[in-house]
């Protein structure tokens, strides 16, 4: 996306969903956990559904104070203590895949018991990542497989070997769909996400109560003062990473193109070369002197010499 599509949205009469605090505004707040619940019903699957969840501190610890620490955009554990982290990522970055796999340690390593006959056993960890950037390495270059589910599995017979522990990622730029033809609530909670920012009404596509809630939290003009210059800095982020990202796409076509350049005169340099050794050859076989030879061709003799050592 380029920061073109988002530098005009002063008039917008909702919030950007991919914003930090519109994010969190949608679902990081006790009051709207059910559009939580319902999304990550959505997305998730999970056998007998997600009845409750309980949000947790999203700063986790490593179990050193000199360890790392990782702060999640939400971290929410539901009533049979699954373990749910979810991110939104606007931008790629390196080694982002090393990232949601760190992540995921957090939660895996604070169900350990201290207790000495602790059997090691521990429940479901889901990493659910929106992003609104394509993966193209390991998750296949299918235009339209805008949802992965990894697990871990056998190389050769593909079969899960471990089912608790599952990463997301829901690739925004490839989820293709008009409102017409939105099906389930995962296509409705995709559609919201991508294009919120842009709609000035609630569609009848998405007329349910739960959408019904969402448009009217998303509300600008519904926030307080406060609210809003907390929402007009998020979006002023939103809107420099774009810009950023954007320069530095600039930065590196430049780049590419001085290296194609460069090439190229190396080509042609190292052809000069070439010719410039072959005709010194052929002088210094027809019993040229090195002498002649080097006010002839221009050289120096010192150079002459070295090529003719080069061509024995």
């Amino acid at each position: 996306m380029s920061a073109k599509k988002v530098i005009n949205d002063e008039s917008a009469r909702y919030i950007n969903p991919l914003t930090d605090f519109g994010f969190k505004r949608i679902f990081g707040m006790e009051a709207n956990k059910d559009l939580l619940i319902n999304f990550l019903n959505a997305v998730l699957s999970i056998e007998g559904g997600i009845k409750d969840l309980r949000y947790d501190n999203p700063e986790r610890q490593g179990r050193l104070k000199i360890d790392r620490k990782a702060i999640f955009d939400l971290y929410c554990i539901t009533g049979k203590n699954e373990q749910i982290i979810i991110e939104m990522q606007n931008v790629r970055q390196d080694y982002f895949k090393d990232r949601v796999l760190y992540y995921v340690t957090f939660p895996i390593q604070n169900q350990g018991e201290r207790k000495r006959k602790w059997n090691f056993k521990l429940h479901p960890v889901y990493s659910v990542n929106i992003l609104n950037f394509l993966i193209t390495e390991g998750l296949g270059n299918d235009l339209d497989k805008y949802a992965s589910y990894i697990q871990l599995h056998d190389r050769e017979t593909h079969q899960v070997f471990y089912d608790k522990l599952t990463f997301v990622f829901l690739e925004l730029p490839r989820f293709t769909k008009a409102l017409d033809e939105l099906q389930t609530d995962f296509d409705r909670w995709m559609y919201v996400l991508k294009h919120l920012a842009e709609l000035q009404e609630l569609p009848e596509a998405l007329y349910n109560r739960i959408f019904q809630k969402l448009f009217h939290v998303a509300e600008v003009l519904k926030m307080t003062t406060e609210e809003r210059k907390l929402y007009d800095q998020s979006l002023k982020e939103y809107r420099d990473m774009y810009l950023m990202q954007d320069a530095l796409k600039e930065k590196d076509n430049a780049l590419r193109k001085m290296d194609r350049i460069l090439k190229k005169q190396n080509i042609a340099l190292e052809k000069k070369d070439f010719q410039l050794k072959n005709s010194v050859r052929i002088l210094l076989e027809a019993g040229i002197s090195v002498q002649r030879v080097a006010e002839s061709t221009g050289l120096s003799m010192t150079e002459i010499e070295n090529i003719r050592k080069s061509i024995k």
